[in-house]
Parts: structure tokens; sequence; C-alpha cells
């Protein structure tokens, strides 16, 4: 058969015209699920954050893979492909949140990981009897991750080109994630060998290894930093603020090569924290946690939210001058969302306080529920400006100082540069309609 997946983009068809920023990384997912199709098919990736799909073609069946910002897209081009006979098959994180709903518009649904059930939803396809869900009832052992098919993505076109995965799974239970919801709260840890022989093959680097927490096993962890000096690249990952606990892995993670880590501070404030079950963060340790990780020669990409509960007008300047004074090499802000599956998503829409169900504003640029503390009018303009503050010259030269970092350094140019034209765009789109 002839098989097209598809990484489903909403923002390029909201506004056609302006030229998308280069996308940090390729479809990792869509990369996996090709790998996971017998040889005897042909497999063709589109990634609508570098082209446009062209609903001309004519395979014989289409996968797409969406978030939630993007689930309108996906139903527009799962709607078009249909209309022409052609049957559509959707997975990924919003179609298993939301599989009734996604089924309005496709033939069958994949919920959660596609290992096991790929190669079967391909075989009864085949046979004529593809049934409209496909689920596994436990989730796999990350040992079945293929080696991805980066054969059918054009790697110059990603910031971040060389991508992978170690681990799957979350210990943690923060109620505006997916992750452990969608993977489990059980970290399933890859082989070894299976990792170093993948990465090994990569033709540069730094490598992005996108677990949702590198340190969480620790004794994997050991192990995998012990062995990836058979790699010999640098690697870029994420983990959680409790590697502190433990602050032997990141000298290890440094020695083997380690330079950013992601993590997710979210707030400055121990309440609110513990609200969406983040109290494992300790604020007091935030700055000595960027340090340790600075000594150890690791950027430091800082996520924060805004919106939480007890959250008012004052929390954009504190984080502010937090993420200046801590020195946090990247920052990444975002509006509070309510994604679906989530427990925040479930105990908002109890309390009826989602005020917004255009899934393309689910993007952490806009308040799709009624705030406490602030009006909705008070938090998009709190988050809008904290970019402003964040990626001005004076503020980039505050928190990155001496450091010697091109990477660093680059990545706050380019914020630097997009972020007026950005947050523009999102000032139009939230404008009330003339007249």
């Amino acid at each position: 058969m002839d098989i097209c997946l598809i990484a489903a983009e909403g923002a390029r068809y909201r506004n056609e015209e302006e030229q998308l920023a280069q996308p940090l990384f390729p479809p990792l997912g869509l990369m996996t699920v090709a790998a996971l199709t017998p040889p005897e098919h042909n497999v063709t990736i589109i990634d609508e954050s570098v082209e446009a799909t062209d609903l001309t073609i004519e395979p014989d069946l289409v996968g797409i893979t969406a978030m939630t910002a993007a689930a309108p897209r996906a139903y527009q081009l799962a709607d078009a492909f249909r209309a022409r006979g052609i049957p559509v098959v959707m997975g990924g994180m919003h179609a298993s949140a939301l599989p009734e709903e996604a089924l309005e518009h496709v033939d069958a649904v994949v919920i959660g990981e596609a290992e096991e059930q790929w190669p079967r939803l391909l075989e009864d396809f085949a046979a004529g009897k593809m049934q409209r869900i496909y689920r596994n009832e436990s989730f796999p052992p990350a040992s079945s991750i293929p080696p991805a098919r980066r054969d059918l993505i054009d790697a110059p076109r990603y910031v971040a080109r060389y991508v992978m995965q170690a681990t799957r799974g979350c210990p943690f239970a923060c109620s505006f994630c997916t992750v452990s919801t969608f993977f489990g709260r059980t970290l399933r840890t890859r082989p070894v060998d299976d990792v170093i022989a993948e990465a090994s093959q990569l033709e540069g680097e730094p490598v992005t290894l996108v677990d949702d927490n590198i340190m969480g096993h620790p004794a994997y962890a050991r192990e995998l930093f012990a062995r990836w000096a058979e790699v010999g690249k640098s690697f870029w990952s994420q983990a959680s603020t409790t590697m502190l606990n433990r602050p032997e892995l990141i000298t290890q993670a440094a020695k083997a090569g380690c330079k950013a880590l992601f993590v997710g501070f979210e707030s400055i404030s121990p309440t609110q924290l513990a609200k969406v079950g983040k109290g494992f963060n300790l604020v007091e340790k935030y700055e000595e946690l960027v340090k340790r990780l600075h000594d150890a020669g690791i950027a430091v990409v800082g996520s924060f939210m805004f919106g939480l509960d007890g959250d008012d007008e004052s929390t954009f300047e504190r984080t502010a001058e937090f993420a200046e004074r801590a020195q946090i090499d990247i920052g990444q802000f975002s509006i509070l969302t309510p994604l679906p599956g989530t427990p925040l998503m479930r105990d908002l829409e109890d309390a009826g306080r989602i005020i917004d169900r255009d899934w393309s504003h689910y993007n952490g640029s806009h308040v799709t529920f009624k705030p406490v503390g602030m009006t909705v009018e008070r938090l998009e303009a709190g988050f809008h400006w904290i970019y402003e503050r964040c990626y001005s010259w004076r503020s980039i030269i505050r928190r990155v100082g001496r450091r010697v970092s091109p990477l660093v350094w680059t990545v706050n140019a380019i914020y630097n540069r997009r972020v007026g034209r950005w947050l523009a765009n999102l000032r139009a789109e939230n404008a009330e309609p003339a007249g």
C-alpha cells in the first residue's frame, strides 16, 4: 500500500501569508510510526510545519497526528481526503483524549502508543476489516521502540534535527500535563544498547533526547550517561527539579556531553505549585539548581506558566526578576492551558470555567478559561509583557551574562528578533472584531 502520514499544523493555515519560523523538531512520532510499518508498504511523511499537504495525492491510507491546537486542521484534512474516498486514521494526544470527537472525521483512531496497534491496524485494513478504535490494554515496553525513519524527512529544515527517545512516562501527575495520562506514571526505559546504537548512527549533533525526565530512573540514567561516550556527541534533554536530590547525575550528564536541560519550574509560588500537583518543585532551591547546572556547563531552558489559581498581576514582574537573577538561559513562558484528558480540564469544566472551546487556541498563548486573581485581558497582557521584557537585549545580557554559549546566544537572538512580530499577531487575533 501507499501510506501517507501527516503531522497537522494549524498555525500555517490561520495566517497563510506569514512565513512560519523554522520549526524546532521533526515529527518523531510519525517517524516512529513509519518505522513500525512493514517494509512491503510505501510510506511518505508530510510535516505541515515545513510544507503544505497536497490534497490531490491518492494514497491508499492516510494517517494523521495532531496536538490539540492543530486538531481543527487535522479534521479539515481528514474530511477532505474522506470526501474523495480515501480512508483516514488518526492518532496522537488529542485523538487519544477525545476519540469519539475524532471519529466524527476519521475512519479509525489509535489511542495511545502505536507500537502494538499500528501493525495490527494495517493487517485489518488490508483484510477489509479495520476497526473504529485501536487501544493497547497496557503500555508497550520501551524495548519495542524502533529506530526512527529519518530518511523520510528533510532534516536541514529543522533547528534540532537529531531527535530520539530513551524513556517514556513520568512518575509525577501534574494536573495540567498529558504525559502521565498518555505515557503512564511508570518510567519505561529503552535498552541502553538500542539507544546508543541509534544515536551513533546520527550524522550530527547535538542530539535531542525528548524524554520527559531523562534522570527519572537514576540507575538507568547512570548507565546511559556512562555509555554515551560511545556516541561522541553532545545532547540536550529534559529533567525535573528533583535532579537536585542526586547531584552526581548532573555531573555525569555534563561529562557525557549534556549541554542543555529543559526544566519545568512552572511557578515561583509554592502555593500555586501545590495546587497543580507540582509541590515537589522547591522554589527555595531553584537558584541553587540553576547554579549547579551552570557550574557543570549545562544551560537551563526554564518553563514558566501563568494563570494558576492565586496568580495576580504581580506574578509577571516577579517571575521576570527571578529569571534574570537566577540567570535562566532561555525562558519559555505560557498561559496555563487545560488540555483534553487532563485533571485540570476536568476540574475547570466541572466548575464551569471553560470559556473558549476553539481547539486552535489551546497552544499556551490564549486564555481559554476564567482565571482567578486577574481578568482574561490582564492575563493576556502580562503574558505578552514578560516575553517582551525577557527577550529585550537588556534582559538577555542580565540572564546570559558572560557565559560563552553559541547555542544560548543564538536562541536568545532569534527570540529577540521574532517576539515582537509574534505578539503583534497574537494581539491582532485577540482584538475585538470591528463594529
